[in-house]
């Protein structure tokens, strides 16, 4: 299939929305435009790395691609799991440091906090939005009466929702600070979405995850949610066909597709 493909794998052909009591949404990508500014953050902590540490096989040498590895190995995991995921990918073993580590290049921690350095100087430079496909189909849910979460492995989650205007949308909002509070494993583990939906008093049968992380989807799987959407905002050649692999139920490219008649019941 290709990335911006649909399918609907468990849910045959009713409508997307049917029985679904609670919809938890992942906050980059989905919600709002940072996870570009996250991928570029990563970028230039993860080329200085390279810089700095050479892989010995020389296919693996190649500059962080800010689509593929940013979804493959970063995308919807905690900072120091995207940092030691795609270290790994590039055959490198570093240290893995202290939360506390100053930025820099040897340990994976440090590294993590390289990322971070550079995302908050960014951050501070531009501002952030949201989707307006997202924000019609929020707005139609909590008109039709349906609780809504966020959940994301960033501790900017609050932030971010609060600037791009949108945090009064939500019901409830698990982000990598509480994560980190109650010692929840990151994705593709679905403790997070669990979280979530706990606050907003649905079990995982009757919700709904949206995610464009490979290992945000796969975390929907894993927790039994009534439904798993995937969102490809990169059109590549097969994005939308990995995150139907990895546990997505349905993919679309923009959520203004879900605006389906049932949602407007």
């Amino acid at each position: 299939m290709s990335g911006g493909g649909r399918a609907v794998r468990h849910h045959g052909g009713s409508p997307v929305w049917r029985d679904v009591r609670a919809v938890v949404f992942d906050t980059d990508g989905v919600i709002t435009d940072s996870a570009r500014v996250h991928a570029a953050a990563w970028k230039a902590a993860f080329d200085a790395c390279l810089r700095d540490h050479v892989p010995a096989d020389s296919r693996l040498r190649r500059p962080f691609d800010i689509r593929d590895d940013y979804l493959r190995y970063v995308d919807g995991k905690s900072r120091l799991d995207g940092a030691a995921s795609f270290l790994d990918s590039r055959g490198l073993t570093l240290p893995p440091g202290h939360p506390d580590d100053r930025p820099g290049t040897g340990t994976v921690a440090a590294v993590a906090a390289y990322k971070e350095r550079i995302f908050m100087e960014r951050l501070r430079e531009g501002g952030i939005e949201a989707y307006p496909g997202t924000v019609r189909l929020l707005e139609a849910l909590r008109e039709r009466g349906v609780p809504l979460a966020a959940a994301s492995a960033s501790r900017h989650a609050p932030e971010l929702l609060a600037r791009a205007g949108v945090l009064p949308l939500f019901d409830a909002l698990v982000d990598g600070a509480e994560a980190a509070r109650l010692h929840l494993p990151g994705k593709p583990d679905p403790a997070l979405f669990l979280e979530a939906t706990r606050r907003l008093g649905v079990p995982a049968g009757q919700a709904a995850v949206v995610e464009d992380a490979l290992a945000g989807v796969e975390a929907g799987g894993r927790g039994g949610f009534r439904l798993v959407v995937g969102v490809d905002r990169t059109a590549g050649p097969d994005t939308g066909a990995a995150l139907l692999r990895h546990g997505a139920d349905i993919v679309v490219r923009d959520l203004s597709e879900l605006l389906t008649e049932d949602v407007k019941e």
